[in-house]
Protein backbone atom coordinates (compact mmCIF):
# COMPACT_ATOMS: atom_id res chain seq x y z
CA UNK A 1 0.00 0.00 0.00
CA UNK A 2 1.34 3.37 -0.90
CA UNK A 3 2.10 5.87 1.41
CA UNK A 4 0.38 8.80 0.68
CA UNK A 5 2.25 12.35 -0.14
CA UNK A 6 4.54 13.30 2.61
CA UNK A 7 7.48 15.72 3.22
CA UNK A 8 9.99 12.84 3.05
CA UNK A 9 11.95 12.34 -0.27
CA UNK A 10 14.90 9.21 -0.40
CA UNK A 11 18.08 10.45 -0.98
CA UNK A 12 16.92 14.48 -0.82
CA UNK A 13 19.69 16.74 -0.90
CA UNK A 14 18.22 19.76 0.64
CA UNK A 15 19.69 23.51 0.26
CA UNK A 16 18.92 23.98 4.00
CA UNK A 17 17.90 21.88 6.28
CA UNK A 18 17.90 21.29 10.61
CA UNK A 19 21.34 20.44 11.77
CA UNK A 20 19.73 17.63 13.61
CA UNK A 21 18.03 16.39 10.58
CA UNK A 22 21.26 16.62 8.81
CA UNK A 23 23.28 14.19 11.29
CA UNK A 24 20.49 11.49 11.26
CA UNK A 25 20.05 11.09 7.39
CA UNK A 26 24.48 10.42 7.37
CA UNK A 27 23.12 7.52 9.66
CA UNK A 28 24.88 8.63 12.86
CA UNK A 29 22.07 8.47 15.28
CA UNK A 30 18.23 9.32 15.14
CA UNK A 31 17.34 13.26 15.38
CA UNK A 32 16.83 13.19 18.86
CA UNK A 33 20.06 11.76 20.03
CA UNK A 34 21.79 14.28 17.29
CA UNK A 35 19.94 16.98 19.41
CA UNK A 36 20.98 15.96 22.53
CA UNK A 37 25.09 15.76 21.12
CA UNK A 38 24.50 18.96 19.85
CA UNK A 39 23.52 20.51 23.61
CA UNK A 40 26.06 18.65 24.55
CA UNK A 41 28.76 20.56 22.44
CA UNK A 42 30.14 17.40 20.18
CA UNK A 43 29.17 19.29 17.29
CA UNK A 44 30.75 22.17 15.07
CA UNK A 45 29.82 23.66 12.11
CA UNK A 46 32.60 25.79 9.99
CA UNK A 47 34.44 25.54 13.11
CA UNK A 48 32.01 26.91 15.53
CA UNK A 49 30.78 24.95 18.55
CA UNK A 50 26.95 25.07 18.15
CA UNK A 51 25.03 25.33 21.53
CA UNK A 52 21.67 24.58 20.29
CA UNK A 53 20.00 22.34 17.21
CA UNK A 54 17.97 25.37 16.23
CA UNK A 55 20.30 25.77 13.37
CA UNK A 56 20.03 25.44 9.71
CA UNK A 57 23.09 23.40 7.43
CA UNK A 58 23.48 23.64 3.53
CA UNK A 59 25.15 21.27 1.17
CA UNK A 60 28.60 23.06 1.28
CA UNK A 61 28.20 23.30 5.33
CA UNK A 62 31.69 21.62 7.30
CA UNK A 63 29.83 19.53 9.76
CA UNK A 64 32.24 17.55 12.61
CA UNK A 65 30.53 15.43 15.55
CA UNK A 66 33.14 14.66 17.86
CA UNK A 67 36.07 16.19 16.16
CA UNK A 68 35.24 13.93 12.96
CA UNK A 69 33.47 14.95 9.62
CA UNK A 70 30.04 13.76 8.86
CA UNK A 71 29.85 11.10 6.48
CA UNK A 72 28.38 11.60 3.32
CA UNK A 73 24.73 10.84 2.79
CA UNK A 74 24.50 7.36 1.49
CA UNK A 75 22.35 5.82 -0.92
CA UNK A 76 19.24 5.25 1.68
CA UNK A 77 18.70 1.42 2.65
CA UNK A 78 15.87 -0.96 4.44
CA UNK A 79 16.59 -4.01 6.23
CA UNK A 80 13.91 -6.54 7.25
CA UNK A 81 15.05 -8.41 10.46
CA UNK A 82 14.17 -11.29 12.83
CA UNK A 83 14.72 -10.33 16.34
CA UNK A 84 14.81 -13.20 18.47
CA UNK A 85 13.43 -13.07 22.10
CA UNK A 86 15.92 -12.18 24.63
CA UNK A 87 17.55 -8.93 22.87
CA UNK A 88 17.76 -5.18 23.23
CA UNK A 89 16.78 -3.20 20.58
CA UNK A 90 19.02 -0.47 21.76
CA UNK A 91 22.82 0.75 20.82
CA UNK A 92 24.22 0.54 24.32
CA UNK A 93 22.00 -1.42 27.18
CA UNK A 94 22.53 0.19 30.80
CA UNK A 95 22.23 -3.79 32.10
CA UNK A 96 25.04 -4.69 29.41
CA UNK A 97 22.48 -7.30 28.07
CA UNK A 98 22.63 -8.31 24.33
CA UNK A 99 21.66 -6.06 21.91
CA UNK A 100 20.49 -6.64 18.01
CA UNK A 101 23.34 -4.31 17.09
CA UNK A 102 25.67 -6.55 18.77
CA UNK A 103 24.02 -9.59 16.64
CA UNK A 104 24.24 -8.03 13.85
CA UNK A 105 27.79 -6.55 14.30
CA UNK A 106 29.94 -6.70 11.16
CA UNK A 107 26.74 -7.27 8.85
CA UNK A 108 25.63 -4.24 8.01
CA UNK A 109 26.93 -0.47 8.30
CA UNK A 110 25.85 1.76 10.68
CA UNK A 111 22.07 1.41 11.12
CA UNK A 112 18.92 2.35 13.70
CA UNK A 113 16.10 0.37 13.94
CA UNK A 114 12.75 1.84 13.01
CA UNK A 115 10.75 1.68 16.48
CA UNK A 116 11.39 -0.92 19.05
CA UNK A 117 10.36 -4.34 20.24
CA UNK A 118 10.90 -4.87 24.21
CA UNK A 119 12.80 -8.13 25.54
CA UNK A 120 10.14 -10.63 25.31
CA UNK A 121 8.78 -9.79 22.41
CA UNK A 122 10.38 -11.24 18.80
CA UNK A 123 9.44 -10.80 14.67
CA UNK A 124 9.80 -8.49 12.35
CA UNK A 125 12.02 -5.22 13.26
CA UNK A 126 13.04 -2.65 10.27
CA UNK A 127 16.33 -1.40 10.35
CA UNK A 128 17.82 1.53 7.84
CA UNK A 129 21.16 3.21 7.25
CA UNK A 130 18.99 6.79 7.59
CA UNK A 131 17.86 8.28 10.34
CA UNK A 132 14.99 10.69 8.44
CA UNK A 133 13.46 7.54 7.11
CA UNK A 134 13.68 5.79 10.51
CA UNK A 135 11.09 8.50 11.86
CA UNK A 136 8.96 8.83 8.84
CA UNK A 137 7.85 5.61 9.20
CA UNK A 138 7.48 5.41 13.23
CA UNK A 139 4.71 8.59 12.52
CA UNK A 140 1.36 7.28 13.20
CA UNK A 141 0.32 9.96 10.25
CA UNK A 142 2.60 7.53 7.80
CA UNK A 143 -0.15 5.15 8.17
CA UNK A 144 1.30 2.00 8.71
CA UNK A 145 0.05 -0.51 10.44
CA UNK A 146 2.43 -2.60 12.54
CA UNK A 147 0.87 -6.42 13.11
CA UNK A 148 1.05 -9.24 15.80
CA UNK A 149 0.33 -12.52 16.76
CA UNK A 150 -0.43 -12.83 20.67
CA UNK A 151 -0.56 -15.61 22.70
CA UNK A 152 -2.80 -15.13 26.34
CA UNK A 153 -3.26 -16.78 29.19
CA UNK A 154 -7.03 -17.44 29.81
CA UNK A 155 -10.67 -17.95 27.60
CA UNK A 156 -10.90 -14.72 26.04
CA UNK A 157 -13.63 -12.62 26.03
CA UNK A 158 -14.58 -11.19 22.07
CA UNK A 159 -17.25 -8.68 23.52
CA UNK A 160 -14.08 -7.06 25.52
CA UNK A 161 -11.46 -7.13 22.17
CA UNK A 162 -14.20 -5.27 19.77
CA UNK A 163 -14.31 -2.21 22.14
CA UNK A 164 -10.72 -1.67 21.67
CA UNK A 165 -11.64 -0.33 18.13
CA UNK A 166 -12.43 3.10 20.24
CA UNK A 167 -9.53 3.35 21.64
CA UNK A 168 -8.66 2.88 26.01
CA UNK A 169 -6.95 4.88 28.41
CA UNK A 170 -5.06 2.86 30.57
CA UNK A 171 -3.90 4.74 34.09
CA UNK A 172 -4.13 8.48 32.14
CA UNK A 173 -2.32 7.26 29.37
CA UNK A 174 -4.63 7.33 25.95
CA UNK A 175 -4.10 4.11 23.81
CA UNK A 176 -5.61 4.81 19.88
CA UNK A 177 -7.52 2.84 17.79
CA UNK A 178 -6.52 -1.34 18.38
CA UNK A 179 -8.15 -3.99 16.49
CA UNK A 180 -7.86 -7.76 17.63
CA UNK A 181 -9.36 -10.78 16.88
CA UNK A 182 -9.40 -13.87 18.30
CA UNK A 183 -7.77 -16.44 16.06
CA UNK A 184 -7.96 -19.87 18.23
CA UNK A 185 -9.44 -20.37 21.69
CA UNK A 186 -7.35 -23.25 23.86
CA UNK A 187 -8.23 -25.05 27.13
CA UNK A 188 -6.05 -22.74 28.83
CA UNK A 189 -4.72 -19.71 26.28
CA UNK A 190 -5.75 -18.82 22.97
CA UNK A 191 -4.01 -16.91 19.95
CA UNK A 192 -5.05 -13.31 19.04
CA UNK A 193 -3.91 -10.65 16.00
CA UNK A 194 -3.25 -7.91 16.95
CA UNK A 195 -2.98 -4.38 14.81
CA UNK A 196 -2.03 -0.92 15.98
CA UNK A 197 -0.89 2.40 14.25
CA UNK A 198 0.70 3.96 17.09
CA UNK A 199 3.07 1.59 19.32
CA UNK A 200 3.62 3.17 22.65
CA UNK A 201 6.14 1.46 25.07
CA UNK A 202 4.92 -2.33 25.52
CA UNK A 203 1.57 -0.93 24.47
CA UNK A 204 -0.14 -4.45 23.70
CA UNK A 205 1.37 -6.19 26.87
CA UNK A 206 -0.67 -3.30 29.03
CA UNK A 207 -3.62 -3.24 27.38
CA UNK A 208 -3.79 -7.12 28.41
CA UNK A 209 -3.00 -7.37 31.50
CA UNK A 210 -5.54 -4.35 31.98
CA UNK A 211 -8.29 -6.73 30.35
CA UNK A 212 -7.05 -9.43 32.63
CA UNK A 213 -4.96 -11.55 30.34
CA UNK A 214 -1.32 -12.08 30.74
CA UNK A 215 0.94 -12.59 27.04
CA UNK A 216 3.03 -15.37 27.24
CA UNK A 217 3.82 -14.89 23.78
CA UNK A 218 3.91 -11.82 21.17
CA UNK A 219 5.13 -11.82 17.70
CA UNK A 220 5.52 -8.64 15.46
CA UNK A 221 4.32 -10.43 11.58
CA UNK A 222 4.47 -7.16 9.73
CA UNK A 223 5.39 -3.42 9.70
CA UNK A 224 3.45 -1.32 7.05
CA UNK A 225 3.88 -4.01 3.55
CA UNK A 226 6.82 -5.89 4.73
CA UNK A 227 5.81 -9.42 5.95
CA UNK A 228 7.24 -11.94 8.89
CA UNK A 229 6.76 -14.89 5.95
CA UNK A 230 8.62 -17.23 6.58
CA UNK A 231 11.91 -15.61 8.10
CA UNK A 232 13.70 -17.53 10.69
CA UNK A 233 15.28 -15.91 13.98
CA UNK A 234 17.99 -14.12 13.21
CA UNK A 235 17.52 -13.02 9.66
CA UNK A 236 18.32 -10.48 7.99
CA UNK A 237 17.12 -9.43 4.32
CA UNK A 238 17.56 -5.86 2.34
CA UNK A 239 14.49 -4.73 0.94
CA UNK A 240 15.07 -3.69 -2.45
CA UNK A 241 15.04 -0.09 -3.92
CA UNK A 242 12.88 -0.45 -5.87
CA UNK A 243 10.59 -2.12 -3.60
CA UNK A 244 11.16 0.73 -1.38
CA UNK A 245 10.71 3.33 -3.94
CA UNK A 246 6.94 1.79 -4.87
CA UNK A 247 5.93 1.49 -0.93
CA UNK A 248 7.00 5.06 -0.57
CA UNK A 249 5.19 6.15 -3.11
CA UNK A 250 8.37 7.42 -5.34
CA UNK A 251 8.72 5.87 -8.17
CA UNK A 252 12.34 6.30 -10.17
CA UNK A 253 11.27 8.93 -12.72
CA UNK A 254 14.07 8.29 -14.44
CA UNK A 255 13.31 4.48 -14.99
CA UNK A 256 9.97 5.57 -16.14
CA UNK A 257 10.97 7.70 -18.65
CA UNK A 258 13.23 4.69 -20.22
CA UNK A 259 9.96 2.36 -20.12
CA UNK A 260 7.46 4.91 -21.36
CA UNK A 261 10.19 5.34 -24.31
CA UNK A 262 10.98 1.70 -24.88
CA UNK A 263 6.81 1.54 -25.07
CA UNK A 264 6.94 4.50 -27.53
CA UNK A 265 9.16 3.34 -30.14
CA UNK A 266 7.49 -0.30 -29.66
CA UNK A 267 4.51 1.85 -30.93
CA UNK A 268 6.16 3.66 -33.16
CA UNK A 269 8.08 0.64 -34.92
CA UNK A 270 4.21 -1.20 -35.25
CA UNK A 271 2.61 1.41 -36.57
CA UNK A 272 5.38 1.73 -39.76
CA UNK A 273 4.99 -2.16 -39.59
CA UNK A 274 0.88 -1.20 -40.15
CA UNK A 275 1.23 1.03 -42.62
CA UNK A 276 3.77 -0.85 -44.97
CA UNK A 277 1.21 -3.80 -44.85
CA UNK A 278 -1.59 -1.40 -45.72
CA UNK A 279 0.30 0.71 -47.83
CA UNK A 280 1.06 -2.48 -50.24
CA UNK A 281 -2.07 -3.83 -49.57
CA UNK A 282 -3.62 -0.76 -51.30
CA UNK A 283 -1.00 -1.15 -53.92
CA UNK A 284 -1.97 -4.87 -55.20
CA UNK A 285 -5.66 -3.55 -54.98
CA UNK A 286 -4.65 -0.97 -57.27
CA UNK A 287 -2.59 -2.69 -60.13
CA UNK A 288 -5.42 -5.47 -60.01
CA UNK A 289 -8.40 -3.07 -60.77
CA UNK A 290 -5.67 -1.17 -63.57
CA UNK A 291 -5.09 -5.15 -64.84
CA UNK A 292 -9.03 -6.30 -65.06
CA UNK A 293 -9.48 -2.64 -66.74
CA UNK A 294 -7.11 -3.39 -69.34
CA UNK A 295 -8.45 -6.75 -70.29
CA UNK A 296 -11.98 -5.09 -70.63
Amino acid sequence: MPLPKNSFILDKISPSERIAKRIARAGLCSRRNAESWIRAGRVTVNNRILETPAFLVGPNDRILVDNKPLPKQETTRLWRYYKPRGLVVSHNDEHDRETIFDRIGGKLPRVMSVGRLDLDSEGMILLTNDGGLARHLELPSTGWTRKYKVRVFGKVDETQLDKLKNGITIDGIRYGRLLARLDKQMTSNAWLTIAIKEGKNREIRRIMEFLGYSVSRLIRTSYGPFQLGNMQEDTLLEVKQSILREQLGQQNSENETKVLSKTSSKEKQLALKKQKYFSIQTGNYHANNRRQKARH
